[in-house]
């Protein structure tokens, strides 16, 4: 057997054998012992007619095929290994010559990229602002009264924005109700933009017990095909009234929310979870900014087959998360009205992205050996572990590779950007 190697572009490496006529004959012989059992004529038991019989009824040719699967299977799997050739996908494989004096064929197939690291220490990145504003604590802490308000009957006044109603409504267009537009003692915030244009904002003033007309005009684009456009009243009556009653900002309100015995305690407390926040997203912001500088100082030649790997990949986690929320992957294709390989084009170029910073970033994880120790893993293991309240034999009962691995990804992870962001400037 000869052979001989060629690098093609777009990470291809496309492997030519050849096997000459008395290795062919061996390869005949091993497919005709993988198939003899096949084979029934008069005057021989199954599988005892002998070769030369069958190649005089049928000739060899009716070996040919099988030879060469062997052939492939063995001689391909060799070559990879003895020049250790980093293939990422199935060979495509060609058969150029077969026939009695021997067997040529061409395996083509995707190789891991090879490719030099371009800069990735000792760039500069500019620092993303970190400060919380007074605004935005008071911002958070409104919701949290928001979150925690009551609402008070109202019966000395009319209806105000922002006041919560129980009413009746019935409408009609040309004098004939429709379906939808009937509702009794129906719950609405005025101003929350619930209704069409229009509607909500002729409630206000109007008081409880009071029937009156909203006259409205339904929105061209509107979902029902025989309501765009058309002109409608709607009779109604408002049976409550309530406001929105906030808490007062103080004391009181802090420790009802049961964690601080002063309001000043709760409010250092927003402003130190706004600043975790402020500073998770900042880092991430400058992390991604100098991935990309990398990335843009790098050439890398990915082959197809990785490009749609990654597509898979994505594809599979779309599929595992609509899963959990009882979703079906056909039903959203419907539903979207596209196809598979409509989103498989959609993606990609994101996905060329994220298959060129998969190999960028695990070459230098390699060069600068960003492996976690057996120490740093099992510390790691401990931490989450007593963070759960469990010893580390309890919470890793039930775990398995997938977590194992994950843990350790997200390790590999760290120790890069710690990496990363010790030997760049940020400033």
């Amino acid at each position: 057997m000869d052979y001989s190697i060629q690098k093609l572009e777009k990470s291809r490496v496309e492997i030519a054998v050849s096997i000459d006529k008395a290795e062919w004959k061996d390869l005949i012989q091993q497919a005709f012992a993988k198939n003899k059992h096949r084979f029934s004529i008069e005057g021989f038991r199954p599988g005892k007619v002998p070769f030369g019989v069958l190649a005089k009824r049928y000739g060899e040719e009716i070996f040919y095929e099988d030879a060469a699967d062997i052939a492939i299977g063995k001689y391909y799997g060799e070559i990879v290994e003895k020049e250790k050739i980093n293939v990422v996908a199935r060979p495509d494989v060609d058969i150029n010559v077969i026939d009695a004096d021997g067997l040529k064929f061409v395996c083509t197939v995707a190789v891991y990229p090879e490719f030099e690291l371009g800069a990735y220490t000792g760039l500069k990145i500019k620092k993303v602002a970190r400060r919380v504003k007074k605004e935005d604590i008071e911002a958070e802490i409104n919701r949290e009264r928001e979150a925690n308000a009551r609402f008070v009957d109202v019966t000395d006044r009319a209806v105000q924005e922002g006041d919560m109603i129980e009413f009746d409504y019935s409408g009609s267009v040309d004098g004939v109700k429709f379906d939808g537009g009937t509702a009794e003692k129906y719950t609405l915030t005025v101003g929350s933009k619930q209704f069409i244009p229009g509607f909500e904002e002729q409630l206000v003033g109007k008081k409880i017990g009071e029937k009156f007309d909203v006259n409205v005009t339904f929105p061209e684009d509107y979902h029902a095909e025989d309501l765009k456009g058309k002109a409608a009243v709607f009779e109604c009556l408002i049976h409550t009234i309530k406001y929105k009653e906030l808490p007062a900002a103080d004391d009181e309100f802090a420790k009802d929310l049961g964690e601080f015995d002063t309001f000043k305690e709760y409010e250092a407390s927003v402003k130190a979870r706004l600043q975790k926040k402020a500073d998770d997203e900042a880092t991430a912001k400058e992390d991604e900014a100098l991935l990309k500088a990398i990335l843009e100082g790098t050439e890398v030649e990915l082959p197809d087959a990785m490009i749609e790997d990654e597509i898979d990949r994505q594809l599979e986690g779309m599929k595992a998360s609509m899963s959990r929320y009882g979703l079906k992957f056909e039903d959203y294709l419907k539903y979207m009205n596209t196809t598979v390989d409509d989103i498989r084009k959609e993606r990609r170029e994101q996905a060329a992205k994220d298959a060129k910073t998969g190999v960028v970033l695990e070459a230098i994880v390699k060069k600068e050996n960003l492996i976690p120790t057996k120490e740093e893993f099992e510390a790691e293991l401990k931490k989450q572990a007593d963070e759960a309240g469990k010893s580390v034999e309890e919470y890793t009962k039930e775990w398995d590779e997938y977590r194992y691995n994950y843990t350790m990804n997200k390790l590999v992870d760290d120790k890069l950007f710690n990496f990363l962001r010790e030997n760049n400037e940020i400033a």
